[in-house]
């Protein structure tokens, strides 16, 4: 494991897809947490969800490893590739469903 990320440059000013998980949404799924993919403006649902859509996006695309926290005043970040959280100093600020 690293200690910080080495897949900033995947890092892309995006526009959320969705006010919830988009894949559950299409399937009639629910969802725990949202995730906001950094290289595309997915948002999938979190690991905790059943069926772990940000994950999967990930997985089907893996030059999108970047994912930030979609839940209000929650502002970490993870690398899926690196397997390390962490916070992007001078980011603006977290944005977050509605």
């Amino acid at each position: 494991m690293t200690v910080t990320c080495t897949h900033l440059d995947a890092v892309r000013l995006v526009t959320p897809s969705s006010d919830g998980c988009e894949d559950c949404l299409r399937i009639g799924g629910h969802w725990v947490h949202l995730r906001l993919c950094m290289a595309c403006g997915h948002v999938g649902c979190c690991d905790n969800s059943p069926n772990r859509h940000a994950r999967g996006h990930w997985r089907a695309d893996p030059e999108h490893p970047i994912i930030r926290s979609y839940e209000p005043g929650e502002d970490w970040w993870w690398c899926y590739e690196d397997e390390v959280s962490f916070v992007v100093e001078g980011a603006s600020p977290a944005p977050s469903h509605p």
